[in-house]
């Protein structure tokens, strides 16, 4: 579906809407539901910078970190869909935590509107480096050899990072150990250390590690090479489909939308996403621009509940 999504945004067409030409007339807000320096901050921070200069009015960012991201996001839910809100926000608070909790403050389907898929990070299988396996057929060789012996980690329970591991495992008829920790950091420095011998971390986080041979790449676990480790194959190359987990961002508004608004925005953020500025900055993080429809992005988030909700629900992995 990623890569319907980044084929899609050539297509995506630039237009001017006379009935809401005036927006924005004031300040708008872009809620980052993370720390400042995280990720989704960084896409945030970015995308005022450009939304600034394109629309001569001030965009500014505002951190409401808290509940795996959903305090910022349901703050984003709780504003007038004028159009002076604006939220970025991540699979979380947008899908996996209908399932993952039991109640949440807000409903994502309809107290949100979806505005673009913005940027995906591509998430990387690797190894420690003294695992007896340099393919995805010897690693599932391995660990079907010895189910229950070898282990992974997570930057947490019920992140991305657990729940595409465990995808791996239920596509391959294996049993793998979660260790979760606190970061992408601590989870490098445990194989590195060999105290973990798996995981799937984003690029970002391990393409040095591989590069210098403390870590093995095993796949890209998203839907296409990246161009940021391009001699990295995918798990479907090597014969196991179904899998596509990049770390998204996307851009979200209130609810109740005005679908000519709606539109507006759209356009001006696709083309701040597209600005050739904007496009430095998320080399720099190992983001790969999106910037498709509303309408790919909400076919995109059915995609991921029909994806994690059984995965989350065949583990039993709760939050609450």
């Amino acid at each position: 579906m990623i890569r319907k999504l980044a084929a899609a945004m050539l297509f995506v067409p630039m237009i001017a809407l006379p009935a809401h030409a005036e927006w924005p007339e004031r300040t708008v807000r872009i809620i980052a539901p993370f720390a400042p320096a995280s990720t989704p901050d960084t896409l945030a921070r970015v995308l005022s910078e450009r939304l600034s200069k394109q629309l001569k009015q001030t965009f500014v960012v505002e951190n409401k970190a808290g509940a795996g991201g959903m305090i910022g996001t349901d703050h984003v839910a709780k504003a007038a869909p004028d159009g002076y809100t604006l939220g970025v926000s991540i699979t979380g608070p947008l899908v996996n935590n209908k399932v993952l909790y039991k109640k949440m403050p807000y409903d994502p389907d309809k107290d949100l509107t979806p505005i673009t898929v913005a940027v995906m990070q591509p998430s990387v299988l690797v190894a420690r480096a003294g695992l007896p396996a340099k393919d995805l057929a010897q690693l599932i060789e391995l660990l079907k050899q010895s189910p229950g012996k070898f282990n992974y980690a997570s930057i947490g329970n019920g992140s991305l990072s657990h729940l595409a591991m465990e995808l791996v495992a239920s596509r391959s008829g294996t049993s793998i150990v979660h260790v979760p920790y606190g970061g992408s950091s601590q989870a490098v420095t445990a194989l590195i250390a060999g105290d973990v011998d798996m995981a799937c971390l984003p690029a970002a986080a391990v393409q040095s590690f591989v590069k210098a041979g403390k870590l093995r790449a095993i796949a890209v676990t998203t839907g296409k090479r990246t161009r940021f480790m391009p001699e990295v194959p995918t798990l479907a190359e090597q014969g196991m489909d179904g899998v596509d987990t990049g770390a998204w961002m996307g851009i979200v508004a209130p609810g109740g939308m005005d679908e000519g608004l709606k539109a507006r925005i759209h356009a001006e953020v696709v083309r701040a996403l597209r600005d050739p500025e904007a496009r430095k900055a998320f080399d720099a993080q190992m983001m790969e621009v999106v910037a498709g429809t509303p309408e790919e992005f909400a076919a995109y988030l059915k995609d991921e509940a029909e994806r994690w909700f059984p995965i989350i629900r065949k583990n039993d992995i709760r939050l609450d």
